[in-house]
């Protein structure tokens, strides 16, 4: 408890009695009586040989029960384990490399490290670390080619996490960065951790080839990342049939099934080849191991094919198609439970073009826009 707060009263022996009250504060004051704690333990820490001075081996963490002012900043020091001077501590805890080191010549050194507080009197306390030296990277990281394909409604594109590459290293203690050349960097961004592309706002409708790297430290390798944007337009909303698939996550759809799905449609609902189809959306069906996906036909002059005629299509090819994945239904309208009797069921489509959902796998990645759907009676 860092304090107290008293309220005090005297009273006389006056009939009637009077009396008068004070406020006492009482403030604990801190005694340094705790010594800083290394987290954990002892350390143990590995760095490949050939690395250059500077490299980074170990961030010690030290924490201490005493309040701010007895704690941190916390002055660290090698006591031991360090009298060719191989290594340095700087003042934040990291352990770095000061010389470059050789597996031949030694593959493993101790130090004893101490770290002392900021109280008065001044308490310390004392950790090991032990560094052990690994031969160079001989195996060059490898990574899978990535296709991302982004549907957005015309400019209104707000950016996000797009997809993810997945790059491996024979290596154990590899330690992989990405990168991604300069001139694209206007547009999309490579998490240089974990791989991870970030497309920015206002992408246009095209086809992006991006030049990223994986790099070990030693070896670096090109991935190819391929982004194609589409631009809806408000007119395929109005044109747009929707097939239900049973028993299919988005992500099996997208990694497994969707480009043998799309060649495979193409064939059925396509009347000529410079007809064009349009995967608008996938979206589950809440409440369901179903899954949705929404698309619409473009015919070569620019206009769209009606749902009644797709449907049709389809219907006729459905069997063709169940060989790829089990539909459930084909929908152009989504009136189930809605009772309109002698009325006609009108459903609009919107699309939020700012509620982006990404499907990714380690091959392919779709990015598109949530879509809802409202029905009513109508005369």
């Amino acid at each position: 408890i860092s304090g107290y707060s008293l309220v005090i009263q005297a009273r006389d022996s006056g009939i009637p009695p009077l009396s008068s009250s004070v406020t006492v504060n009482v403030d604990i004051s801190d005694v340094n009586d705790n010594s800083p704690v290394f987290t954990p333990a002892n350390y143990t820490a590995v760095i490949q040989e050939n690395k250059p001075v500077g490299t980074s081996i170990l961030q010690l963490v030290v924490t201490d029960k005493d309040s701010f002012h007895n704690g941190p900043p916390f002055t660290f020091t090698i006591l031991t384990g360090n009298e060719e001077e191989e290594f340095t501590l700087d003042p934040h805890g990291v352990l770095r490399s000061a010389v470059i080191f050789k597996h031949m010549v030694a593959t493993e050194y101790v130090l004893c490290v101490q770290a002392k507080d900021s109280g008065k009197p001044q308490q310390v306390s004392h950790t090991y670390v032990q560094v052990r030296v690994i031969e160079e990277s001989i195996h060059k990281p490898t990574a899978i080619p990535l296709e991302i394909f982004i549907v957005t409604m015309e400019d209104d594109f707000p950016g996000g996490v797009i997809g993810k590459i997945h790059a491996t290293d024979q290596d154990v203690y590899d330690v992989l960065t990405y990168t991604l050349k300069s001139e694209q960097k206007s547009l999309f961004k490579v998490n240089s951790h974990d791989g991870k592309i970030i497309a920015l706002g206002g992408l246009d409708n095209g086809k992006y080839i991006l030049n990223v790297s994986v790099s070990d430290g030693r070896f670096q390798v090109p991935i190819d990342v391929v982004v194609h944007v589409e631009q809806l337009l408000q007119e395929m909303l109005q044109n747009t049939v929707t097939i239900r698939f049973e028993n299919v996550s988005p992500e099996d759809f997208v990694g497994l099934h969707m480009h043998g799905f799309r060649r495979t449609l193409r064939n059925a609902v396509l009347s000529q080849k410079q007809d064009s189809l349009h995967i608008i959306s996938i979206q589950p069906v809440a409440g369901s191991n179903q899954l949705d996906m929404l698309f619409a036909v473009q015919m070569h002059n620019g206009g769209f094919y009606k749902p009644a005629y797709l449907i049709q299509k389809l219907t006729n090819a459905r069997r063709h198609l169940e060989n790829v994945i089990r539909i459930s239904a084909i929908l152009e309208k989504n009136c189930s439970g809605l009772d309109c009797q002698e009325q006609h069921c009108e459903q609009s489509l919107s699309i939020d073009s700012h509620s982006l959902m990404t499907y990714s796998t380690a091959r392919i990645s779709f990015v598109c826009p949530r879509f809802y759907r409202n029905v009513r009676c109508m005369c």
